[in-house]
């Protein structure tokens, strides 16, 4: 297989797995959805999930969020991890929201990437999922397949976005990042993997890509 090949099986097989995959983080509208997004680093979705309707019940929009104190914030969501980083991010993006864009969560990418705990991956998620901007967030689960399915050779997740993004037609990166996520939570995981079960690595057969 070409790596077209392999890109244009794999879109086939996800998209038929996953025809309308929905948004992971629960969330009401963008300022909720980033917070979500912030609490996800090293944190699982099911997580972050539980933890934010307690958060949201006292804080669920910027002026709220930034009248609390950092510690109260930290607190709530201790079992994110990495709470003091998180709940210090939370509250300093909420004050700079409200200060420097109205109350309103920024749409472009460098004013999302210049809040406190928003990187490019965070600011992808937001545009593409609350906004509709093509972008392609790449998270270190994303690289890991992209790389196991032969789709890219990129050493970081900057390198890995920028082949996926080649790849594929842009119209269709906002959902297919998604796919991806679902199928690899489902088919492809990290540890205990059976190529042989995996409807994709199996016909792919790159097992030497295996880890």
């Amino acid at each position: 297989m070409t790596k077209k090949e392999k890109a244009a099986f794999v879109a086939k097989t996800l998209k038929k797995l996953y025809p309308q995959p929905a948004i992971p983080l629960d969330h009401v509208d963008p300022y909720t959805l980033l917070v979500a997004v912030v609490l996800s680093a090293q944190c699982t979705d099911k997580k972050v999930n539980e933890i934010t309707p307690v958060l949201f019940a006292k804080a669920r929009n910027p002026k709220q969020m930034a009248a609390l104190e950092v510690e109260e914030i930290r607190e709530i969501i201790k079992p994110c991890g990495l709470s003091p980083a998180k709940s210090k991010g939370i509250h300093g993006l909420s004050e700079i929201i409200l200060e420097k864009h109205g109350g309103q969560v920024p749409n472009t990418f460098a004013e999302l990437e210049a809040l406190p705990s928003v990187g490019h991956k965070t600011a992808s998620v937001v545009m593409s999922q609350a906004f509709g901007v093509p972008a392609f967030p790449v998270d270190t689960h994303i690289h890991r397949l992209a790389r196991r399915w032969g789709l890219s050779t990129g050493k970081n997740v900057e390198q890995t976005e920028a082949d996926l993004k080649r790849l594929f037609p842009e119209d269709t990166w906002n959902v297919f990042h998604l796919q991806i996520i679902y199928f690899g939570r489902e088919y492809c995981t990290a540890q205990r993997h059976d190529p042989l079960k995996c409807p994709i690595c199996k016909e792919i057969g790159r097992k030497a890509m295996f880890r």
